[in-house]
Order: structure tokens, then C-alpha cells, then sequence
């Protein structure tokens, strides 16, 4: 068995290992246009289909928590090539929603993504926690909790750039937002079983994660309550 510092190590590197294999490559396109001097009626107002536009990603800088919203707690940025933009094919393709969220991934793509770091300056557990925002239309953040509450039903274990992960088991969501789905699972890194915890929460058009990765204990770690209403709070006043 590796030693607590030696898991401690793997499991914070684990999301930049898995982001470097990731990152082959990829482009982003925010694309807001246009001001003529006429617009065409079809343009005067979104399709009830639309749904709410997403937020800009300094609407999502804006939104997520700092250290001044979750007391006791330190906040830190997330590297830029932790959240890659290209999907790794996951064995089975049954898993891929689950796969593709490990790295702040969904399908249809995020048009903007911010990510931090957030650790208790109490707690002793061992407990590394990362929230992220993605801003989506509407209808695809619906479509991406139904697909992560349906996977995480229905897959048991799957494989995904060369690592594997089982024991995967639908949890109970919180009461935030629109609605809400979690889950939990085992990543064996090399040998090292590490427990995580999932939590997504969509609020309109903007979908929270909350990941919340054990490196002490072999039981998948709770999301902290107060963190997940301090951001979703925070969501709600931004948009």
C-alpha cells in the first residue's frame, strides 16, 4: 500500500495527469454578433426552444465563489490546462457523460468554463474539493444532467485514457437550482483506488459541479452543503 503522502500526491496530480492526455488539442468560439441597422424579425426574440442564453465567462468569473463567500475555506484558481477541450472516447461509449465531466467536459460543448480549488482550513479528512461553472443554452444543460442522472444508473464501471473506474452509484441530490444530479465512484489510478463524489446543479442555463475526491479514506467523501448553496446562491444573483 503507497503511503499517505505518496496518495496524497496521486490524487491531487490525477485531474493534471488525465488533462495532459486530454489536451491534444481544440478551440472555443464565443461568438456574440452583430448590429445592423435592421434585424430581421425571426431575430427580435428567442424561440421558445432556446430557452435562456448562456452566461459570458465573465459572467461566470463574476458568479463563481470566492473565499469571501464560503468562510473557512481557502479558494484558488484552476491551471487552464486542467479543463482541456477535447473528449477521450470512454469504454463503453454508455459511459462517455461520465467520463467526459471528470474534466469539466460535456456534450454539447460548455461555451465557457471557469474552475477553482477549494480546501477546508478545518477539516483533516484528506478531502480535495474542485467546483466548476459551465455556461450552456438551456436545453443542453438539461440534456447533460438527463444523460449524467441516466449513466450513472445504468453504468456500472468503464475505462477511460487508460484508467479505470467502478463501483459507480447514483446518490441523492441535493434541493438547489432547477434540479440537481450526484453520484459517486472508485478511479483506480495505477493501482490507487481513490473514491469521488460527484454533484451537478443546474441553475437556468448554467450548470454547477462540485467534485469532491478522497486521499484518506476509502469511503467516496461527502460534497460540503455549504459550499454547494454558497454557489448556487451565487449563481442565481448573477444571472
Amino acid at each position: 500500500m503507497k503511503s499517505v503522502p505518496g496518495r496524497v500526491m496521486v490524487g491531487i496530480s490525477m485531474v493534471a495527469v488525465l488533462a495532459a492526455t486530454a489536451a491534444c488539442g481544440g478551440q472555443d468560439s464565443d461568438s456574440d454578433t452583430g448590429s445592423g441597422a435592421k434585424k430581421p424579425a425571426a431575430e427580435a426574440k428567442p424561440s421558445a426552444q432556446e430557452g435562456l442564453k448562456p452566461l459570458t465567462e465573465a459572467q461566470l468569473t463574476k458568479a463563481v465563489i470566492t473565499k469571501a463567500d464560503v468562510k473557512g475555506y481557502r479558494v484558488g484558481n484552476t491551471p487552464d490546462d486542467e479543463i482541456p477541450e477535447v473528449s477521450v472516447p470512454a469504454k463503453p461509449a454508455t459511459c462517455q457523460a461520465l467520463a467526459d465531466m471528470f474534466l469539466l467536459g460535456t456534450e454539447p460543448d460548455a461555451t465557457a468554463r471557469v474552475s477553482r480549488s477549494v480546501t477546508s482550513l478545518k477539516a483533516t479528512d484528506g478531502t480535495v474539493l474542485r467546483v466548476g461553472l459551465l455556461a450552456q443554452k438551456e436545453a443542453d444543460a438539461k440534456k447533460v444532467v438527463a444523460d449524467l442522472r441516466a449513466q450513472s444508473g445504468k453504468c456500472d464501471s468503464y475505462e477511460h485514457t487508460d484508467y479505470h473506474y467502478t463501483e459507480v452509484t447514483p446518490g441523492k441530490a441535493p434541493s438547489l437550482g432547477d434540479e440537481a444530479v450526484s453520484y459517486s465512484m472508485t478511479s483506480d489510478i495505477e493501482g490507487t483506488k481513490i473514491p469521488v463524489t460527484y454533484t451537478i446543479v443546474r441553475s437556468g442555463s448554467t450548470l454547477a459541479v462540485f467534485y469532491a475526491m478522497s486521499v484518506l479514506s476509502e469511503k467516496a467523501p461527502d460534497v460540503p452543503a455549504d459550499v454547494m448553496e454558497a454557489q448556487v446562491t451565487k449563481i442565481e444573483k448573477t444571472a
